[in-house]
C-alpha cells in the first residue's frame, strides 16, 4: 500500500512543526505585547545569571565580527545616516515635550561645573 502524504504516514496525527505552529498561533492570540515583554525579561535575566558579563561580550564581539565580514562600508555610512536622523527626531521630540535637548544639558552642566570651582 503506497503511502500518499505525510499525514497518512502519521495516521492523522500531526507533525510537531504542526503543533508548534498551532501552539504559538494559540498563545499569541490570547497573550499581549507585556506578556512577551515579560517572558523575554526573564529569560534575559536568567541567561545573564547562568553565563555572566563575558557571555554577552564573547557574543557581541562574534556578531561584530560576521557583521564586518558580510558588510562593506556603504553599509556602515547607511546605518549611521539612519540612527542619526532618528536621534534627531528623537531630540525634536523631547524639545517638544518641555525636555532640554543634549547640547542643552551639556551647557548648562559645564556653567554649573565652572561655578563650582569658581566658588572654592
Amino acid at each position: 500500500m503506497a503511502r500518499n502524504n505525510d499525514n497518512n504516514q502519521n495516521r492523522g496525527k500531526m507533525s510537531l512543526e504542526e503543533a508548534g505552529r498551532k501552539g504559538g498561533e494559540a498563545t499569541a492570540r490570547n497573550h499581549d505585547r507585556e506578556f512577551y515583554e515579560e517572558i523575554g525579561r526573564k529569560g534575559g535575566e536568567a541567561t545573564s545569571e547562568k553565563h555572566g558579563h563575558e557571555f554577552y561580550e564573547e557574543i557581541g564581539r562574534k556578531g561584530g565580527e560576521a557583521t564586518a565580514k558580510n558588510h562593506d562600508s556603504e553599509f556602515y555610512e547607511e546605518i549611521g545616516r539612519k540612527g542619526g536622523e532618528a536621534r534627531a527626531r528623537q531630540n525634536d521630540n523631547d524639545n517638544n515635550n518641555g525636555k532640554m535637548s543634549q547640547e542643552e544639558a551639556g551647557r548648562k552642566g559645564g556653567e554649573a561645573r565652572a561655578r563650582q570651582r569658581d566658588d572654592k
